[in-house]
């Protein structure tokens, strides 16, 4: 499986997408730490993927806000 590029993201253009996007990714990232505490099975890759893909929505969403002003 290979890393999510930041190409993926020109469809969301808009801040409100990308902040549905984010709470997603950070439920999912939280799920993985709940099951990886409690013994169960995850994969480790994962977990670099889904903080990949949040960091590359929060340059997206920062970058959005600083055209808007």
């Amino acid at each position: 499986m290979s890393l999510p590029k930041y190409k993926e993201l020109n469809e969301l253009n808009n801040i409100n997408d990308i902040e549905k996007e984010i709470f997603i990714v950070t439920k999912n990232l939280f799920d993985f730490r709940i099951k990886k505490s409690t013994n169960q099975n995850v994969k480790a890759h994962l977990f670099t993927h889904t903080k990949r893909r949040l960091a590359q929505l929060n340059y997206k969403r920062s970058l959005l806000l600083k055209l808007n002003k």
